[in-house]
């Protein structure tokens, strides 16, 4: 459940694309997209496969709000490898 009290398998959903880069300086553009999507009542799925290289941060924010915030689609095999191994190592 999210923070709509909405499943997000149920809900309306909008894909927002993020492609090249994402850094720490990206995440407050990105965040604000997040946000606006929640405001209109549609669950957000960032599609990650174009993306090409992520920073610390940018994985933190991706780890925090994946399943709360918003979903990941089309993730690259590279970005889901940095994902896991964050997550084991904060397990």
């Amino acid at each position: 459940m999210n923070a709509r009290g909405t499943s997000p398998s149920l809900a309306p959903h909008v894909t927002i694309r993020v492609s090249g880069k994402l850094f720490e300086g990206h995440l407050s553009y990105l965040d604000q997209l997040v946000q606006s999507a929640a405001e209109c009542h549609l669950w957000p799925l960032l599609s990650l496969a174009a993306l090409e290289e992520v920073d610390n941060s940018a994985l933190s924010y991706l780890i925090d709000g994946e399943g709360k915030d918003f979903g990941i689609i089309s993730c690259p095999a590279f970005v889901q490898e940095r994902l896991r191994d964050e997550r084991e190592r904060a397990a």
